[in-house]
């Protein structure tokens, strides 16, 4: 995407950026926040699409130009992601949401240790609480 000129963004829905504060643009591939001056895209992901779900749905992510996919280990839990207030929902094999709750970031590797317990959980979804951005997904190790 970061080939393309302004029109071609905003024809998918995307914008290019320049983060100008620190810690306001959340990189989605990365899990680090862009430095002040660096270029991302924002645009929208499907993190749930499948028709059969009430629960499908997007949201706006920020993917920074060059970033290369995290792979945090287990237990990990990304600065990023223990800066912010999160909302956190935890889905069956169905995509239907068995839990919910806000938790703020330095207490989130308790909540998915908590939900990871129960069986039914297949996978849990991070957004920012704020401003709804998709931040990942975890997946049972």
């Amino acid at each position: 995407m970061f080939a393309l000129d302004a029109a071609a963004l905003a024809a998918q829905g995307a914008r290019r950026m320049t983060a100008t504060q620190p810690h306001a643009a959340p990189c989605r591939v990365s899990l680090t926040d862009a430095a002040v001056g660096e270029t991302l895209i924002l645009t929208n992901r499907a993190h749930i699409d499948d028709p059969a779900s009430p629960y499908r749905g997007a949201g706006p992510i920020f993917v920074r130009e060059g970033a290369r996919r995290a792979h945090p280990e287990a237990g990990d839990v990304p600065d990023m992601l223990a800066r912010r207030l999160l909302s956190v929902r935890a889905y069956d094999a169905d995509w239907m949401m068995v839990e919910a709750e806000v938790v703020d970031g330095v207490r989130l590797g308790d909540q998915l240790d908590a939900w990871f317990t129960r069986t039914d959980v297949r996978e849990i979804h991070l957004h920012t609480a704020r401003r709804g951005c998709y931040m990942a997904a975890v997946e049972r190790g």
